[in-house]
């Protein structure tokens, strides 16, 4: 049977079933309130959770800034439990960058972990399924263009073709974080709003997961500009791409920004 332009119809009909069955989100399992770094993580991604470890490590007193832009090791690490974080403080052997910390193997390593467990406490989209989907997505208008050029094409069947290249660009939209993760979220904020004067501590932490750099702003100015942690009124870009590894429980915070 000769090829007809309905069978890539057909064909991107499944590829969207398939996707759209890959983005279902599963229920979020029982959990205790998140960390800050999971509350960064599916707030701004994998560069959000590193500058929140990064706060976490500066209020315990351990880093500080660094040359214009980078950040540091400032006296001796003890008893750091949170793998993010233990992550981060091994990698400042020398002044780094901030955002070259995400491309660091065992921070890799350890941004991959923790979106795992964020897939399994199903307040994110799993990384296999979600980049199954994304993968199945892109093959539609692909698949529609081939049809287009493999075979002769009616008006019908052309009116036809935008209906899967619709649907999977509505299906592209939908976000790695699933509804329970963008809930928990609106909660977290209701509960710990952007405080007005400057503190110290936990406090600190969980108020720059939540707001990012208006926190970072008003509870540690000097130390976000000069470790380059400010992304300069940049707008949150939802989750990014993850961060896969390239190769093979915290204490009293204390401190203050300088």
């Amino acid at each position: 049977m000769p090829l007809d332009m309905w069978w890539f119809v057909g064909a991107c009909g499944v590829w969207l079933g398939a996707a759209a069955l890959l983005l279902r989100a599963r229920g979020p399992a029982p959990d205790a309130t998140p960390d800050a770094q999971t509350v960064a993580l599916l707030r701004g991604g994998p560069e959000a959770a590193v500058t929140v470890a990064l706060v976490a490590l500066q209020q315990r007193g351990v880093i500080t800034d660094g040359r214009p832009g980078t950040v540091r090791t400032d006296g001796w690490a003890t008893a750091i439990r949170e793998p993010l974080q233990l992550a981060v403080h091994s990698s400042l052997r020398r002044p780094v960058a901030p955002r070259t910390l995400v491309t660091v193997p065992r921070v890799r390593r350890a941004l991959a972990a923790l979106s795992d467990r964020c897939a399994q406490s199903g307040l994110l989209r799993s990384h296999g399924r979600w980049y199954t989907a994304r993968a199945l997505l892109y093959a539609v208008p692909v698949t529609i263009a081939v049809g287009c050029t493999a075979t002769p094409v009616t008006a019908a069947q052309l009116a036809a073709s935008a209906v899967p290249v619709a649907a999977a660009a509505g299906l592209w939209c939908v976000p790695r974080q699933t509804r329970a993760g963008r809930q928990l979220l609106a909660s977290l904020r209701e509960t710990h709003p952007l405080e007005r004067r400057r503190s110290v501590g936990p406090r600190v932490v969980m108020s720059v997961a939540l707001h990012g750099d208006r926190a970072l702003a008003l509870h540690l100015p000097h130390f976000a500009r000069g470790g380059g942690l400010l992304r300069h009124g940049r707008r949150d870009r939802g989750f990014p791409p993850d961060e896969r590894p390239s190769d093979g429980g915290l204490g009293t915070l204390g401190g203050a920004d300088h």
